[in-house]
């Protein structure tokens, strides 16, 4: 099929669009933007900037893709915002690209962004992860896959949520989020395990059982985490679970959103 433009949309000469590439009416795309074949842009969305958007990604209408970002440091240099293939970007979503000399946004394949949230400058976004309704991202957030972000959450710059997490709507996250968590509260804190989630996504039953005992061991137990860390890889069958958990907790800057 061909790419079919409307006639009243704003399309830069210069803008380069896939094959089957739909624009409606009123939609707006700037002179460096890349749209991959199959992209269905609604009316009144915008594409701007230096934004690159993979296959089958469906921007609904007033998005707005790539504009600067809302940073004050920003002075207009050249960066950048890719999106990968069979994304939803939902009414009223905004996403910046990166701030620095040749930064960038990420995002990558299968995820939902609801109506109203941000992903601001500099964020990196793993696959098939939901951000409900006016959840909103701060800057150098990354986040890994198959994630559930709640409605009305604001993330803190610099935040890492781990795989398979899920944050409770109206929570307010400043640390980092462990894969396979479940998160709630002002600030948010480590409730459990992400238990429906991990059925929901084929884990078996012995490794959800395994990670409930590890969560217990490392967050609600009184252990320095290096003691529970000597005794999860003592006590517990190695799995690539426990490794990523354990390599997450290690690696934080901002700390672990564990229960006070």
């Amino acid at each position: 099929m061909a790419t079919k433009v409307d006639s009243k949309a704003i399309v830069s000469p210069s803008a380069q669009l896939g094959n089957d590439v739909e624009v409606g009416p009123y939609a707006i795309i700037g002179d460096n933007v890349k749209i991959g074949a199959g992209c269905i842009i609604d009316s009144f969305a915008q594409v701007l900037g230096y934004t690159e958007i993979g296959k089958k990604t469906h921007i609904f209408p007033y998005a707005v893709v790539g504009n600067i970002p809302q940073d004050l440091k920003y002075k207009g240099e050249k960066s950048f915002l890719i999106i990968g293939e069979n994304n939803r970007i939902r009414e009223f979503v905004t996403i910046n690209p990166g701030t620095d000399k040749d930064s960038t946004t990420e995002i990558g394949n299968g995820n939902l962004l609801m109506a109203y949230s941000h992903i601001a400058h500099d964020c990196k976004i793993g696959n098939n992860n939901i951000l409900a309704n006016v959840a909103t991202l701060a800057g150098y957030v990354d986040i890994g896959s198959n994630v559930v972000i709640g409605g009305l959450v604001a993330i803190h710059q610099f935040c890492r949520l781990g795989d398979f997490s899920i944050i409770g709507g109206c929570s307010k996250v400043v640390q980092d989020i462990p894969p396979y968590s479940m998160c709630d509260g002002h600030p948010a804190e480590i409730r459990g395990i992400n238990s429906l989630g991990l059925k929901r996504s084929a884990f078996s039953t012995d490794t959800i059982k395994i990670l409930k005992n590890a969560f217990k061991t490392l967050f609600f137990e009184e252990h320095s985490f290096s003691e529970a860390k000597l005794i999860v890889q003592k006590d517990f069958p190695s799995s690539k679970e426990l490794e990523l958990l354990l390599e997450f907790i290690s690696s934080t800057k901002r700390g672990i959103s564990k229960p006070h």
